[in-house]
């Protein structure tokens, strides 16, 4: 680890291993953009990246002139040679060199201002324990942004491009992830026919009034019962408080059987109030948690003016803490959508007629061998694409609610 600490080192490792990352991600997403194969090599794109992290250290504020000099000629004549032999990046045999071309460029680009990020706080010479840290920081930060970005990226872009193919041309090449441009509308045939012959419209209604109904029964009981916890006295407050989450940490799957039972006995199976009815039960217990945190987080100072002013403890509640916790509340009740919107097991479990199907329910029933794939991943991008842009709408005041009854005060 100490030996890591010389800059001469650290600068080439972190350089080597970014280099080759970013290799991968842009051979990725130029073969999905452009449908033509490229690939990385591993040990180039290491050495490229080693160069540039050993010959573009800067100097720290230490021996200046020390930094480079002939080490960059020295470093750079054998890797510029190295990179006539044998590139980072290849192209396959139907390949277009300017599909090649993009690719070097792009990753050429992210490689050099990358390392020239990561290792900036690095000296040529030995580094201190916070310039090290600060290196292997933003070098694993960098990463996490584009491992995480890829991972939701690519399969979304893949479901998207499906979506907007037809049946022939999904057979002729299923690894194709391009477009035709030239089709205008009909790229959008999919989407028509999922609304006019499998009745995705009532279904994206069913979902949404659903949702809707969860949220407010959620809100219903989860607010009296947080307040309760957060601001009353009484016996076994504690052990309630810490039991709130334990209903919620039993996965659905082990209550799918009896819950299926009960509703079949009861006659709720098929049903949207059944629906209605065992929501609740998995959001609750989330949603009390969370505002309990908040409640306690509000001065109660202004509570007691309240109450000495002559108001009742529901008038209280009414007047003065639910107004001071609209963003616990906005952010408890996107979550909750977001997880009624979502829900599957419970869905596919309980329903079987089609006319009081959900979206998640809708799209299961297209997972069919007499269904052409592109219907299913267009009732997929049907399904994620508004809950996407509500919570990329709403985020702000979702990370408000959520980290504001963090620090009482």
């Amino acid at each position: 680890m100490n030996a890591l600490r010389f800059g001469y080192i650290a600068g080439p490792l972190i350089g080597a291993l970014w280099s080759f990352v970013i290799a991968v991600v842009v051979c990725i997403a130029v073969s999905f953009i452009s449908g033509e194969g490229v690939r990385p090599v591993l040990l180039p794109s290491l050495l490229f990246g080693a160069w540039l992290g050993f010959a573009w250290l800067p100097d720290g504020g230490r021996a200046r002139g020390q930094r480079i000099g002939m080490n960059v000629v020295t470093a750079a004549i054998p890797a510029l040679a190295f990179l006539f032999i044998a590139t980072p990046i290849v192209g396959s045999g139907e390949s277009r060199q300017s599909t090649v071309i993009l690719a070097w460029a792009l990753y050429a680009a992210a490689a050099f201002w990358g390392t020239l990020v990561m290792i900036r706080p690095l000296p040529f010479g030995r580094a201190t324990r916070h310039e090290f840290e600060d290196a292997v920081i933003r070098f694993l930060t960098g990463f996490g942004y584009i491992f995480f970005t890829a991972i939701v990226a690519i399969p979304f872009y893949v479901m998207v491009m499906t979506s907007l193919k037809n049946q022939a041309e999904l057979l002729q090449n299923p690894l194709d992830f391009t477009i035709d441009l030239s089709k205008g509308w009909g790229l959008f045939r999919s989407y028509e026919e999922l609304f006019t012959e499998f009745s995705f419209g009532r279904y994206m209604w069913t979902s949404f009034y659903v949702s809707v109904i969860t949220v407010f029964l959620t809100l219903l009981f989860s607010v009296p019962g947080a307040y309760a916890v957060a601001r009353l006295r009484f016996k076994g407050r504690a052990a309630f408080s810490r039991s709130i989450l334990l209903i919620y940490m039993v996965p659905m799957i082990v209550l799918a059987l009896p819950i299926y039972i009960a509703f079949s006995m009861t006659g709720l199976r098929n049903t949207i109030v059944g629906l209605v009815l065992i929501y609740p039960v998995t959001t609750i217990p989330v949603a009390l948690y969370m505002l309990q945190g908040y409640f306690r987080g509000l001065p109660a100072e202004v509570e007691d003016a309240g109450l000495m002013d002559g108001l009742n403890r529901l008038q209280v509640i009414w007047k003065i803490t639910l107004p001071l916790a609209l963003p616990a509340l906005a952010s408890v009740s996107l979550y909750v959508f977001m997880i009624a919107w979502n829900e599957f097991l419970l869905a596919f479990m309980l329903l079987d007629d089609p006319s009081i199907f959900t979206l998640t329910r809708g799209i299961a029933s297209l997972d069919s061998s007499e269904i052409p794939r592109q219907h299913l991943m267009a009732g997929s991008v049907i399904a994620t694409v508004p809950i996407m842009v509500l919570f990329l709408g709403l985020e702000r005041f979702m990370t408000k609610g959520l980290t504001a009854g963090s620090v009482k005060g």
